[in-house]
Order: C-alpha cells, then structure tokens, then sequence
C-alpha cells in the first residue's frame, strides 16, 4: 500500500482499488449515526412513556437497546455497508478482501465497539487506528473489515451533438472504438486542449480545432447510428 491504496482483485478477474478512511472522517460519521439514534430513540420513548407509563418506560429501554446494537449491524449488512453517516460522509464497510460485509463481521466490529470506546469516547479506537495502515480498529482487526472511501460514480458520457457523417476513408473497428470513446469523452477535457485535438485530428477531419471538433462529432454520429439528443 505504497501510495495510500488497497488494492484487490476479484475471483472474476476484476481490479477493485480503495483508500483506507480516517479516524476524523469515521469520526463524524459516527456522530451523525449517534444524534439519529438519539432522535428515534426519543421518538419511540416520548410517546410509550406518556402513553403507558412505566410499562412504556420498559418498552423504550428496550428500544434504545436495539437501536444501540441494531442499528449499525442492519445497515451495514443490508445497506451496502453503509449507516446514513457514513452514507452522507462518502464512507463504506467491506471485508478486508474487498468483498460486502457480512452478517458475522457486522456484529463483531460492532458487538466490540464497546471496547473501542473506552476509556472514554474511542480511546483505544483512536490509538489502534493510528497504529494501524489501514485505520483499523479494534473491532475491524477483530471481524476483519475495513472502512474506505466510497467513490462517486463516474458521470455518464454526454451525447454527441452533431448530424451524422460518413468517414472519409475507412477506420478499423479499434480505430473506430477509439473516436467514439475520444468524443464521449471529450467534454471532461478542458476547452484549449479540446482545441488541440482538434488540431491533432485534422489527418482525419481536414480541419482544425472547434471546425475539426464538430467534424469528428458528425463521424461518430455516423458510427454509432444516432443523431444528436
């Protein structure tokens, strides 16, 4: 992990690359899981001890037992490893093979959570993940788990806006996949070096940057059969 990511690669053959999160990161994610426990904690209680007194009162510490230990375990496994904090802060729960969490590394990591914080509010946490490559605790070292960054979703290409027009001599098909992936592609780039390849392309276009731009646009309708959106 030589440049601060965990690489894996799946039985499928697939390459998965991860950044390990930090303490501030999961710490404010558990925040934000706490004061959402406190408020459907007091949703639930509020009510059973106005409406049932004592016995309500029972129900309610009951309540808030499950949401103590639930809470994490059923997000986890059946939220895509993630509670909404660490949903809302970019964060995820895998197992240290890169595969989803399961239901017996949820309830280790969060069964040892009690341990984790002590002395007082994730002391032991703190110092396992600072001693820690991957910013393990405890209770990940344990269940065998780590919690990463979890990367937006790449944008999808945006559609070609030009009539479609034929090739001036004929591309092969890697060619032809190249031109395609270049246009739909080709608005992430900014605009001056858009113009350079425009400029690049005139071999093919005739024609030099935005006019070159346009022309390449019309090729690649013509390829994929569709005009523009």
């Amino acid at each position: 992990m030589l440049d601060g990511k965990l690489y894996f690669s799946t039985p499928e053959g697939v390459s998965l690359v991860f950044t390990p999160a930090g303490p501030a990161r999961r710490g404010y994610a558990w925040l934000i899981d706490w004061i959402l426990r406190a408020l459907i904690g007091a949703l639930i209680y509020i009510p059973l001890l106005v409406t049932m007194g004592r016995a309500g009162m029972g129900m309610g510490l009951v309540a808030f037992f499950l949401l103590q230990w639930a809470y994490g375990v059923l997000f986890e496994v059946l939220g895509d490893g993630r509670t909404p904090g660490k949903r809302m802060l970019g964060l995820q729960v895998l197992r240290e093979d890169g595969l989803p969490v399961g239901w017996r590394e949820s309830i280790l990591r969060n069964v040892l959570r009690a341990i984790d914080f002590m002395p007082l509010c994730y002391g032991i946490g703190l110092g396992a993940m600072l001693l820690d490559s991957r910013f393990r605790r405890i209770g990940d070292l344990v269940a065998g788990t780590i919690v990463v960054y979890r990367e937006p979703p790449a944008p999808l290409p945006r559609p070609v806006d030009a009539a479609p027009i034929p090739l001036p001599f004929a591309l092969s098909p890697d060619e032809q996949r190249a031109l395609v992936d270049l246009v739909e592609r080709i608005h992430a780039v900014p605009p001056q070096r858009q113009l350079e390849l425009g400029d690049l392309a005139q071999p093919l276009t005739g024609l030099r940057g935005e006019a070159s731009l346009q022309r390449l646009y019309g090729y690649v309708a013509g390829l994929t059969g569709k005009d523009a959106v």
